[in-house]
């Protein structure tokens, strides 16, 4: 039952993180059983914790085609399944002699006038995909139930052509930056992971293994100061990403010790909203301390 090439928790930590990324075990674990259970991941946290980098892993540790549905308010079935490629098609009903077109409409709804989308490519794809549904939290509870139809059978039936069915189904990984309370049934079928921001150690070590070139010293100050901005009452707490980007762009100004004028000037890495900003800059001695307990 397992698809996955390693035999414990354990080797797949370390294969991910010879893709450069650090789960810790509850992570890992978690990536083990819904790998090797065929069941949906359901990863929920804060933006900018590593949720959408663990599907991009996994694709590139398997070997397989990462296919990513990109949710946002108002995406229906028709978007995230298949459509007809009516501009293909009109230019074949042209080419058509006109007393001909009604003898050929059905060949107007082939295989080379449908344009897949994301989740047809993934049942189609089957075990040679992960598939990545992102941000499920932007979509409609209309959406959230045609998905977990989906998840069910990995299945569909387009009525000109039949039913079209993944001999076995790809890896699935789901996000929510929790904008909205997933619905239960959602969460029955998949196994769920919290991810939270890291530790200060864990994260100058994600620092460490993402950017090597960053300093051991750098990369102490800038998780440092990450984590005292997300104890300001910001509305944007920065994510791991940020601590990354903000690093390797000191890093390429060629800093080596993070202070007070250099963090102001390069706050926007790191914090991409004015209040936040603002309210950074006014307790801009206490983001750049030296004491890790301040």
């Amino acid at each position: 039952m397992n698809r996955l090439p390693f035999d414990s928790v354990e080797e797949l930590a370390e294969g991910l993180q010879g893709q450069h990324y650090l789960a810790d075990r509850g992570l890992a674990t978690a990536i083990y059983l819904a790998v090797s259970l065929d069941k949906p991941l359901l990863l929920e946290g804060e933006a900018g914790v590593g949720k959408t980098e663990v599907a991009k892993v996994l694709a590139s540790l398997l070997d397989r085609e990462l296919i990513r549905l990109q949710c946002y308010e108002g995406i229906d079935a028709a978007q995230a399944l298949y459509e007809w490629n009516y501009s293909r098609q009109l230019i074949a009903v042209r080419a058509m002699q006109q007393d001909m077109a009604e003898t050929h409409v059905e060949d107007l709804f082939g295989p080379e006038f449908l344009v897949e989308r994301p989740l047809l490519a993934a049942i189609r794809a089957g075990s040679r995909a992960v598939l990545l549904v992102d941000e499920l939290d932007r979509a409609d509870d209309e959406f959230e139930a045609f998905l977990l139809e989906i998840f069910s059978e990995f299945a569909v039936t387009i009525p000109e052509i039949g039913r079209v069915a993944a001999e076995q189904p790809p890896i699935v990984v789901v996000t929510s930056n929790r904008t909205r309370e997933l619905h239960d049934a959602l969460k029955r079928r998949c196994l769920y992971h919290w991810i939270d921001h890291p530790s200060l150690e864990r994260e100058v070590e994600i620092v460490r293994t993402r950017a090597p070139h960053v300093g051991e010293g750098l990369a102490r100050d800038v998780a440092g100061a990450v984590a005292r901005l997300r104890g300001l009452d910001i509305a944007k707490r920065p994510g791991v990403a940020e601590t990354i980007d903000w690093a390797n762009a000191l890093s390429f100004l060629g800093v080596d010790h993070l202070d007070g004028e250099v963090a102001s000037a390069t706050l926007g890495t790191v914090l991409k909203d004015h209040e936040d900003q603002e309210l950074a800059a006014s307790h801009m001695a206490e983001v750049v301390s030296d004491d890790p307990s301040a």
